[in-house]
């Protein structure tokens, strides 16, 4: 493991905001897997059970907000991390309407006040996580590039697309490439990545772990948006461009200190509906109903992502295709609810390497 993305990790402190959260999660032990020392800030774990508990990792986890500056300027100065990956956020489109707020004051302010904590402390490198929902969404067929303009619809969608706007203009600002090396030594990517699944996600409105409570549960699941379209991946397809874009930043490749898409290939654009027969093939306990509701809140229907800039520049393409995609998120909440609270974590991500390997994927070799 030491050795992937060129063992750029081994050694490096790694700061990640949200670390608690689903994604956040995978990737400090990702990270841990290849000899970073890590650096959590984020809030509690916003579920019981979650994943980052169940993974045990020893790795320093310190409980605070991201809208707390001083807080994170004595976490930055304390223990000056290499790279920053910033994924702390309110992630969640419903609860955006419940609470639009503090959607806005994590999802931008926060993001503001990380950035002022990573220019206080000459930070190398950051990696700030957005969404694919920060495009201005038209709904159609054709996937959206990273030039396209940034919009929004609903609270989330469009805190999201502030926070990217808010570090493209850190770059022209403050770590502008022109003047990388005269003026300051860091460089920023901002990164947007489609539905996410695997396991260890209790979210609440996320289909997968709506759909794996439920049989846990011997309930049928509700199914309120059958046909809305989205495009699938593994937790690990987005980590790994992530990952592959810190490294390029920490080996001061100023051209990476861009936007970048991270989302899998066009047969994993799947509607609502296929995805709940699909996982069922690996779990026949699932059951389910359609329950549309006249009165639901304005979510997208279809949103799909151009990774071709990945694709041909860092040559990252995804591994898994949609059916291994969801046989391994199934297989993992599977095993957790019915062999004792037992985790494949580490099993799927040899695996997901393993496979890369096969592939001759460039980050993997």
């Amino acid at each position: 493991m030491q050795n992937l993305f060129s063992g750029i990790y081994k050694d490096k402190t790694v700061l990640v905001t949200g670390h608690t959260g689903f994604k956040g999660s995978w990737l400090v032990y990702w990270l841990k897997q290849m000899g970073a020392n890590i650096v959590g800030y984020s809030l509690e774990a916003p579920t019981s059970p979650n994943h980052i508990e169940l993974l045990d990792l020893d790795i320093i986890s310190i409980v605070g907000d991201i809208r707390d500056l001083d807080k994170l300027n004595e976490t930055f100065t304390k223990h000056q991390p290499d790279i920053v990956f910033h994924l702390a956020a309110q992630p969640l489109v419903r609860l955006s309407y419940e609470n639009p707020i503090e959607t806005y004051e994590t999802n931008v302010m926060g993001t503001l006040k990380v950035f002022e904590a990573c220019r206080t402390a000459k930070v190398k490198a950051i990696v700030n996580i957005t969404s694919d929902k920060a495009y201005e969404n038209k709904e159609w067929i054709w996937g959206y590039r990273e030039n396209d303009p940034m919009g929004g619809y609903d609270p989330y969608s469009s805190s999201k697309g502030c926070a990217d706007l808010l570090a493209n203009s850190y770059r022209n600002s403050y770590f502008n490439t022109n003047d990388y090396k005269k003026t300051h030594n860091t460089l920023i990517a901002s990164c947007r990545a489609g539905n996410v699944i695997g396991g260890g996600d209790w979210a609440q409105d996320r289909l997968i772990t709506d759909i794996m409570l439920s049989v846990s549960q011997d309930k049928k699941v509700s199914i309120r948006n059958p046909y809305a379209t989205r495009p699938w991946q593994h937790v690990l397809e987005p980590l790994s461009g992530y990952l592959h874009i810190g490294q390029k930043l920490l080996e001061e490749k100023v051209e990476f200190g861009e936007a970048w898409n991270f989302g899998p290939s066009d047969e994993g654009s799947i509607n609502v509906e296929e995805v709940v027969k699909n996982v069922k093939l690996h779990w026949d306990k699932i059951d389910y109903e359609i329950n549309r509701d006249p009165h639901q809140l304005h979510e997208a229907n279809l949103l799909k992502l151009d990774c071709s800039k990945a694709h041909i520049l860092l040559k990252w393409k995804d591994v898994w295709n949609s059916d291994t995609t969801f046989e391994k998120t199934v297989k993992w909440y599977k095993s957790y609810y019915e062999d004792n609270k037992k985790i494949s974590t580490k099993k799927d991500l040899e695996s997901y390497v393993n496979d890369a390997k096969l592939n001759n994927i460039k980050w993997a070799q």
